[in-house]
């Protein structure tokens, strides 16, 4: 690192109709370091970014970059003065291929001026192997995963010479172990000159990875400090302007009916004989390194994925459904992973949102929604769960990711649910939104809904979760109760690594977990 700034934003103002997002705001970073931006959902830094990035323009304030002013830049502009952006959605193209997304606008050609397809997909191949991504270049996006399109996008601005590559929450949809991955190879280019910046909710990332952070604060300027000068529970303190406080999730009653019962439950290449219960107001937490079964659970019992083999009862009924409608009619509901995706239509309203998945019976005879009724419903949730919003009409995508999410929860609630999935509810929101969601997952709970609480945040899981469930290899491993001293995030991760599993304290006992 170097005494050099990269890009010096100065004073930079930025306006829409109805709020200022960025407001006089001065953000530097130096040559050869790695810069975290972090601050709540709508706090300002996405904007100040895209500005950056040259997808808005600053209404004040000067830019540098290198040294030179710049003043207003396209993105084309910005691309060739060297700011590559990963955004936090997903920019690839879902028909093309992983080769054509990664040297999309400078295909290689051939002397008769046609793509060099062979070169084309050699060059991709190397890359990504270079990076440690085994995948096949000439895969198409759209039948990629969240996490492998996310790779793809940060391995395609890793490799594009840029002299400082925005990060946009690039973690988020990643497994732990691929983080480690990504860190090492932005470490590698930060010892040859490049400078990040990092932005990302996740303050343990903050600390492993970044030289210094910037705080933004409803769009103002906080402060910039080293992070070696920093504790995790003074950044939290400067994010919010406020002592946040943990969670703590209050007693269950063990004794409660039994919601949800699995019994033997295989399915060839996702798990193999799992057996648990949920009971009425329980949660449940279940982790495990990707890929080892958890979420292709969720999403099996929800109609999405084929169930596979196994008993399966709710409200001691059996349970086996090919479609999600079945599997809400039945009382069953799922939170994604991917929010955007398949959790919220973000052109669409708040209260629109809010209703989609019972507007049969809001419905009259005609088919006309009770609109009143359906207003009533939605500002009741919205009450109820803290949604921040300028009104019901307000379209989704506007809203803050934490509010998003709330969003989302208000949907299924509204649904009525017995048993409620959720797969990684807390991703990409701020320190205060997580909070709050594990406070509405609370009073689910008090409500009597049983919850699945899929995630790899283990102080989370500690937290909210009345037991945790740990899988490895399409099995159930290892089991936990937060209330239980000996009960430690580093003794659940090492269960979560293939560890532990022989130890008696957190030994699967099968008919507790079962019953």
């Amino acid at each position: 690192m170097t005494d050099t700034f990269a890009v010096e934003m100065e004073n930079i103002v930025k306006t829409f109709p109805g709020v200022r997002a960025v407001d006089n705001v001065t953000f530097r970073v130096r040559q050869g370091e790695i810069h975290g931006l972090v601050g709540k959902n709508g706090a300002g830094k996405s904007t100040l970014m895209n500005i950056l990035g040259g997808i808005y323009q600053p209404d004040q304030g000067r830019i540098r970059i290198g040294g030179e002013d710049v003043g207003s830049m396209t993105t084309v502009q910005a691309k060739e003065l060297g700011i590559a952006f990963v955004h936090q959605h997903s920019q690839l193209i879902p028909p093309l291929s992983i080769a054509e997304n990664i040297f999309c606008g400078k295909l290689p050609r051939g002397k008769a001026g046609f793509v060099d397809w062979r070169s084309l997909n050699q060059e991709a191949d190397a890359r990504l192997r270079r990076m440690g991504l085994d995948v096949d270049v000439k895969r198409k996006v759209e039948g990629l995963t969240i996490c492998e399109r996310q790779m793809i996008e940060v391995a395609k601005a890793l490799f594009a010479n840029a002299r400082v590559i925005i990060l946009d929450e690039p973690t988020a949809p990643l497994p732990k172990g691929d983080v480690e991955m990504l860190f090492s190879f932005v470490r590698r280019q930060r010892e040859q000159g490049a400078s990040f910046i990092y932005i990302s909710h996740y303050m343990e990332e903050v600390f492993e990875l970044c030289d210094a952070v910037t705080v933004l604060r409803n769009g103002r300027f906080v402060e910039t400090c080293r992070t070696a000068d920093l504790s995790q529970e003074d950044l939290v303190h400067l994010i919010s302007g406020e002592k946040v406080q943990r969670f703590q999730r209050g007693d269950f009653d063990e004794e409660a009916d039994a919601v949800l019962e699995i019994e033997g439950l295989s399915r060839d290449g996702a798990y193999e004989n799992l057996s648990l219960t949920l009971r009425k107001g329980e949660i449940v937490g279940i982790t495990g390194l990707e890929g080892c079964g958890k979420a292709k659970l969720a999403r099996g019992l929800f109609g999405l994925e084929p169930i596979g083999e196994g008993t399966v009862l709710l409200d001691g009924e059996p349970y086996r459904v090919e479609l999600p409608q079945a599997a809400v009619k039945r009382g069953l509901a799922y939170l994604p992973r991917d929010r955007h995706g398949l959790g919220i239509v973000g052109i669409r309203s708040v209260r629109e949102n809010m209703t989609l998945p019972i507007l049969e019976r809001l419905s009259g005879i005609l088919g006309l929604v009770r609109g009143e009724e359906e207003r009533d419903l939605a500002q009741n949730l919205v009450d109820k769960l803290g949604i921040v919003t300028r009104g019901l009409s307000q379209p989704v995508r506007f809203l803050s990711g934490g509010n998003q999410q709330k969003v989302v929860f208000a949907k299924l609630a509204g649904i009525g649910p017995k048993v409620l999935l959720l797969d990684e509810p807390t991703q990409g929101v701020d320190v205060q939104a997580k909070v709050d969601i594990m406070s509405i997952m609370d009073d689910l709970a008090q409500e009597g809904v049983a919850m699945a609480f899929i995630s790899e945040e283990i102080i989370e899981l500690l937290d909210v979760c009345d037991r945790i469930l740990v899988m490895f290899d399409g099995r159930i491993v290892a089991q936990f109760f937060p209330a239980d001293p000996e009960t430690t995030p580093d003794r659940v991760l090492m269960a979560v690594e293939g560890g532990l599993t022989d130890d008696a304290s957190c030994a699967i006992d099968r008919e507790r977990v079962a019953q």
